[in-house]
């Protein structure tokens, strides 16, 4: 790689990590000092992840669910849990992307719960502290202290199992990538930024930048922490590209379900979109036959099912629900319940399409 590509690709990250930070200061930062930067932040964070995304385009899947789920439980550790169940369950299947959205029936860009953080939760909607407990949990742990103000949605977070995914590394465990935040700390007479990437000691990077940002960082081979020579800051994508690892999923929220595919972050959009529901159709797992995909969706309804969702969207007015996916699927019929909770629907299915979802990106390899 020449020494101008690597240029562009360090820029770029510059930028992905810059937008990172004003993402953490709108959605995870106490008080309104920082209302008056929403609209462009939000506009520059937007732009960097189709950038990032179009850098290499990997097969990717992703999950949409109501937010409305959360609504119905009874208490806020029990929501906690509920929350935690469905972060476990997205990263057991190595899930890419994680959609909570709403049933309004207008598009909005952003919930205002999500950008507007009080120490109280009674403004948070019930999508918005989802999205919070899911980025919370998809956090390693040595970074959430830093990177996650007090909240008291955050209280029983702790009860939760945690996640295990491949970036959250032990102190004592070496990879070629890791995870880590910008300190105050910079390196005397240099252009380099110190980051804690939870070892014993932090590493220093060949960037300058502000602190309190989330940053993917390139280890190498050099074990020696005592070393004068910078690591690199990647692409989030690079662990899955140049190791095939599986690097955690991003949160989005969306406030209907139209805005669900409307807003896709990848280029061309999700080029197949599975509705789940009672009433689908129900096909063996072994004789499902999904197309070669490069971005999928799999879609969860709320406590009325994915009908209700699109009847309530103005967006999709008098379209069935058979119009809006490309299949409609029941992924465990005869069921001896009348109701199956979405928490458990997202492990039946998530497990029911692993087969299907393995030949097709066997063919999309060939």
């Amino acid at each position: 790689m020449g020494k101008k590509q690597k240029k562009a690709e360090a820029e770029t990250d510059a930028e992905r990590v810059e937008n990172d930070k004003a993402e953490n200061e709108l959605e995870l930062t106490n008080g309104d000092s920082h209302k008056k930067k929403k609209k462009k932040k939000n506009k520059e964070r937007n732009e960097s992840d189709k950038e990032v995304i179009k850098a290499k385009e990997i097969p990717t899947v992703s999950v949409a669910i109501s937010g409305s789920i959360i609504n119905n439980a009874q208490s806020l550790e029990l929501a906690t849990r509920l929350a935690g169940q469905i972060a476990r369950a997205a990263t057991i299947f190595r899930i890419d992307e994680v959609v909570v959205f709403d049933n309004k029936s207008n598009y909005e860009k952003e919930d205002r719960t999500l950008t507007t953080d009080n120490y109280s939760d009674e403004n948070e909607s019930g999508a918005a502290f989802f999205v919070r407990i899911l980025r919370y949990l998809e956090t390693p742990q040595y970074l959430r202290k830093a990177l996650f103000p007090k909240h008291c949605n955050l209280r029983f977070v702790g009860m939760l199992p945690p996640l295990d995914a491949p970036h959250h590394l032990r102190k004592h465990e070496w990879a070629p990538f890791r995870e880590g935040v910008t300190l105050n700390e910079k390196v005397p007479n240099s252009g380099e930024t110190l980051v804690d990437v939870g070892l014993s000691k932090n590493v220093s990077i060949n960037q300058v930048l502000e602190p309190g940002i989330r940053v993917t960082v390139a280890m190498g081979t050099n074990r020696n922490l005592d070393s004068d020579s910078p690591r690199q800051v990647v692409s989030l994508l690079k662990p899955r590209e140049e190791a095939g690892m599986y690097w955690g999923y991003r949160v989005r929220y969306a406030s209907n379900i139209s805005s669900v595919f409307k807003d896709c972050p990848y280029k061309g959009g999700y080029d197949h979109l599975i509705g789940t529901s009672e009433h689908g159709l129900i096909i063996n797992s072994s004789e499902l036959s999904l197309p070669a995909f490069r971005h999928l969706l799999i879609a969860f309804g709320g406590l009325a099912g994915l009908e209700e969702c699109i009847e309530e969207d103005s967006n999709l007015k008098g379209k069935n629900v058979r119009e809006v996916f490309d299949s409609y699927l029941n992924t465990c019929p005869h069921q001896g319940s009348r109701t199956i909770r979405t928490e458990e629907a997202i492990f039946i299915s998530l497990q029911y399409f692993q087969e299907p979802i393995n030949r097709a990106l066997h063919r999309v390899q060939l």
